[in-house]
């Protein structure tokens, strides 16, 4: 298995409403991910108890090129279609693995 170089952290604030939509959501695209995708090595879901619409994703690739192929897969697309609406705010961090 090949080492990961590249880590993801991406940071959802979702409108309070659709928060078990998007959690649903979210987890089957983090499965999908994993699954399908042999360059994608990790793929966690978190929450805070106190901050119920915030969710983080940590995700780890083989390489920012993996990245790139991962934004580029059906499921991605279809994931990031389906949670816009629900979406009050993303911030996305792109990190090099030491």
């Amino acid at each position: 298995m090949t080492k990961p170089t590249c880590a993801v952290n991406v940071v959802f604030n979702i409108i309070p409403e659709h928060c078990a939509q998007f959690r649903q959501a979210v987890l089957q695209q983090a499965q999908n991910s994993v699954e399908k995708e042999p360059w994608c090595h990790q793929f966690d879901v978190c929450t805070i108890p106190d901050r119920p619409n915030s969710f983080l994703l940590y995700e780890t690739y083989d390489d920012r090129a993996a990245f790139v192929k991962h934004r580029e897969t059906p499921h991605f697309a279809d994931f990031n279609q389906t949670v816009a609406p629900w979406v009050e705010s993303k911030e996305v961090g792109i990190w090099d693995i030491l």
